[in-house]
């Protein structure tokens, strides 16, 4: 007998991290439903990647959704707010950068959560993390906590007993460059990955906003050279 794999919504932004997650997803043994999101993010080449993964990584469907969250701004990446450069890990850490899109892992799960009621899936990845993180209150492990307590009360699948969402967060203890380890030990093509908030005409990072400069530390403490295309 064949055992039938179960389907799972990855949240898939073409960075290192929902890379990492789509390959343990995958390693787990899911059919994988890669979701990825056009908001009006100034960094839209990380659509680019992100349909390469999903294409090197064969999932069963990758959608793209729009929606225009410069409509509301309130971020440095959807609105004319200077991306913060230079910043020490210290200063990323002290408080909520300008970064933070306001509720967009909100947003973005509940796109997912209603695809997986669709498709008759349970299963949710999203690759937040606690550790490397810019200080972004939807990466906690509370905020996923609450959020998946609330999508089994939203949706009709859960109401009836048929489904009981699980929301995986595998990378949310991990540094980056555990994150980066783990990835390579599962064949993961970090080449293909892009992490700038502030990438020029031509795609290539600024090597100096808070992504890139955990993505650097990340590589640096793995001890593997960064495969990012950078400035000169």
């Amino acid at each position: 007998m064949t055992d039938i794999k179960q389907n799972a919504v990855v949240l898939l932004s073409g960075g290192i991290d929902s890379t990492t997650t789509l390959a343990i997803a995958q390693k787990m043994g899911f059919t994988t439903y890669a979701l990825s999101f056009r908001y009006g993010q100034r960094h839209q080449i990380e659509l680019e990647a992100a349909a390469c993964v999903a294409r090197i990584y064969s999932v069963a469907k990758h959608l793209i959704v729009d929606i225009d969250l410069r409509l509301i701004g309130g971020s440095a990446l959807t609105g004319n707010i200077d991306v913060p450069k230079s910043r020490s890990v210290v200063q990323m850490g002290k408080d909520i950068p300008v970064t933070y899109v306001p509720a967009r892992n909100t947003i973005f799960l509940s796109y997912a959560l209603a695809w997986a009621e669709v498709i008759g899936c349970s299963d949710i990845f999203i690759g937040v993390n606690a550790l490397d993180y810019s200080g972004y209150p939807d990466c906690r492990p509370e905020y996923i906590a609450a959020y998946e307590k609330m999508a089994n009360m939203a949706t009709k699948a859960g109401v009836e007993g048929n489904q009981k969402l699980t929301i995986h967060t595998p990378l949310i203890e991990m540094s980056k460059a555990d994150i980066i380890r783990k990835g390579i030990e599962l064949g993961v093509d970090y080449s293909l990955t892009h992490s700038c908030y502030d990438p020029s005409a031509e795609g290539l990072a600024c090597g100096q906003c808070d992504s890139c400069l955990l993505r650097l530390k990340g590589f640096q403490e793995a001890g593997v050279p960064d495969p990012g295309r950078y400035r000169a």
